[in-house]
């Protein structure tokens, strides 16, 4: 996986990814309705989708919310990598104010123990997926230019996703379903 292209990708992805989480938390700072009304999005499109009856129930609806959105990351490469940058930067938005909104009424670390035990497999299975989308991308503008084999790299950078970040959205999956909420217990 040290593939220059890969590389860049994955450090291009992770900059947007970045200053949309900086433009999340400092408009919420800024304008908190923003963040109460991307808050009240969440908890309706997202949240209340994946709610169940026990952890197992949720870890399935986790894993299978989280692949959906990972799919759309790399597979939206095929819009010329406008879906895949719009959806990294719509995440990274509601990320970063969903964060400044917890912040504002519990410490820092219950912030951290709600993000990092599963964070730590979903950020990074989010952001290769990205990078997997923008190299798809670039292997459409290039055939589309100067000709190649699309089809072919899609095909790598498929088995990419399926190695990689599959058992990433899983093992996130389960943390959060398992983990996470025994850990924001201790610091609650």
């Amino acid at each position: 996986m040290s593939n220059s292209p890969l590389t860049n990708a994955i450090i291009i992805i992770s900059l947007l990814f970045c200053a949309t989480i900086t433009v999340g938390w400092v408009g919420t700072m800024q304008n908190p309705a923003i963040g109460e009304n991307l808050m009240k999005l969440f908890e309706k499109e997202v949240a209340g989708q994946i709610m169940g009856k026990d952890s197992t129930d949720i870890f399935v609806k986790l894993f299978f919310n989280n692949l959906e959105a990972c799919l759309l990351l790399f597979l939206g490469g095929a819009s010329f990598g406008i879906l895949t940058i719009f959806i990294m930067s719509l995440n990274g938005i509601l990320i970063g104010s969903i964060m400044e909104i917890v912040h504002k009424d519990h410490s820092v670390a219950f912030v951290v123990a709600a993000i990092l035990p599963h964070g730590i497999f979903e950020i990074p299975a989010f952001i290769l997926s990205g990078a997997l989308g923008i190299l798809l991308a670039q292997s459409l503008i290039a055939e589309w230019y100067h000709g190649g084999d699309t089809a072919e790299e899609a095909k790598r950078y498929t088995r990419l996703f399926a190695v990689y970040v599959m058992p990433l959205v899983a093992i996130a999956a389960f943390v959060e379903a398992f983990i996470t909420p025994i850990i924001i217990h201790l610091v609650a």
